[in-house]
């Protein structure tokens, strides 16, 4: 543990890196990147040029320095990191390369305020920091290699169905080269995929498993990615999975990982309130599988929304659930006006999942919410179940950033 100075030099910064922590980040990666270029792989280069993952880290930085002398209120989010870091395959080793070049980020940036007592508290706080996570990163890796079936790092699997869903989305079906049965996963969680990128590197993206465990394969269901802003290059692995791959090539995919999935156990006779945006609806759909395979008549409001009716992935399938499942209520909101000939009525409508349709829809008293989708999406929900007072225990969600970034933006 920390010594009581280190964690007042630790605290005393927090206000500095709540005001310069993105400035702070950027400095780092590109640091990083430039004084050891044999970690980028692991970094998705997207989010890097829209700068999700510098405010990604800031956030954690920032948190990390606030509670430093409570770290038990960071618990959900070390694990988030460490299930993150496992999906990609992070070692030991290399926590190392990310210490020492956020130490020097940290003097280069903040200059005369980077004193050492500065310095050292921080090495202290980013040794501890990293031996929580190499632990657990370790538990994650012998758990996925114990299960049946289970294997570490990547091997490879054969793409056998590829399905579009939508205008946007496509599905993959994925089944190990080597024949093996495939081990069992927590419904939500998601794989890795990794592919040639330039220069002979490789790259990996982590797409949610969008179908029920116990199958004989693993799906995953792709969105292609458009570029993020003007001249920006589009989703790289997004389109070369779409237009590249077909039945019989193989794909490199890591184990199942990820803190968000359905409860089984505890609360499996709770209601469900499952709330998805876009292609947030795949870990969303999982779920909704799961819950009815384990019990049928569960009560369970699906609300899914999209763009439009050629955006809308899987609505046959939820529709047949529902036909099925009479504790199944499905409901669609189409954020595109409806076009000339296109009546909407019944579970169909027009607008966001805002406050209003979750207060008449989603309203299920003693229900688990689950819910998953853009970033406006998801800080719009959050903000309307906590507003009606749905207990946080009772509040899950997969969002790789800082909780501020929900509670403070609003559906756009």
């Amino acid at each position: 543990m920390l010594n009581p100075q280190t964690i007042a030099i630790i605290k005393s910064t927090a206000p500095i890196l709540a005001e310069h922590g993105e400035t702070l980040t950027r400095h780092f990666y590109k640091r990083m990147f430039s004084h050891n270029p044999e970690v980028a792989p692991f970094f998705n280069a997207a989010h890097q040029k829209a700068g999700k993952q510098q405010r990604a880290l800031a956030g954690a930085i920032t948190a990390y320095a606030a509670n430093i002398d409570n770290l038990e209120a960071l618990g959900g989010a070390v694990e988030l990191i460490a299930q993150k870091h496992a999906s990609l395959t992070i070692r030991a080793d290399q926590y190392p390369i990310v210490g020492e070049n956020l130490l020097a980020s940290i003097r280069e940036v903040l200059g005369e305020g980077a004193t050492d007592a500065v310095i050292n508290a921080w090495a202290e706080a980013y040794s501890l920091l990293a031996d929580i996570l190499i632990i657990r990163e370790k538990q994650i890796y012998a758990e996925n290699a114990r299960k049946t079936g289970g294997w570490e790092g990547f091997k490879p699997f054969r793409i056998q169905r590829k399905e579009r869903e939508s205008s946007t989305i496509t599905s993959f079906y994925l089944f190990p080269a080597d024949g093996v049965p495939l081990p069992d996963f927590k419904p939500g969680q998601y794989l890795t995929v990794r592919v040639p990128a330039a220069e002979g590197q490789t790259t990996m993206r982590n797409y949610s498993l969008s179908d029920s465990p116990g199958k004989e394969w693993f799906r995953i269901s792709v969105k292609r990615e458009p570029a993020a802003e003007v001249n920006a290059p589009a989703g790289y692995v997004s389109n070369l999975l779409h237009d590249s791959m077909e039945v019989g090539d193989t794909l490199e995919v890591a184990p199942p990982c990820g803190e968000f999935f359905l409860d089984t156990h505890e609360r499996s006779a709770r209601p469900l309130v499952l709330l998805a945006g876009g292609v947030g609806v795949t870990p969303i759909l999982c779920i909704l599988q799961a819950a009815l395979e384990a019990k049928p008549d569960r009560e369970i409001v699906f609300i899914h929304g999209s763009l439009n009716e050629e955006a809308h992935a899987f609505r046959k399938s939820v529709d047949a659930l529902a036909q099925k499942h009479s504790g199944l209520k499905a409901f669609y909101r189409y954020s595109d006006p409806a076009k000339p000939g296109i009546t909407r009525s019944g579970n169909v409508s027009t607008g966001f999942i805002d406050e209003a349709v979750i207060g008449s829809l989603a309203s299920v008293p003693d229900a688990d919410y689950y819910f998953c989708g853009p970033e406006p999406f998801m800080a719009g929900v959050y903000q309307a179940l906590k507003k009606n007072g749905v207990p946080s225990a009772q509040i899950h969600f997969e969002f790789f950033g800082p909780l501020q970034n929900l509670e403070k933006k609003a559906v756009a």
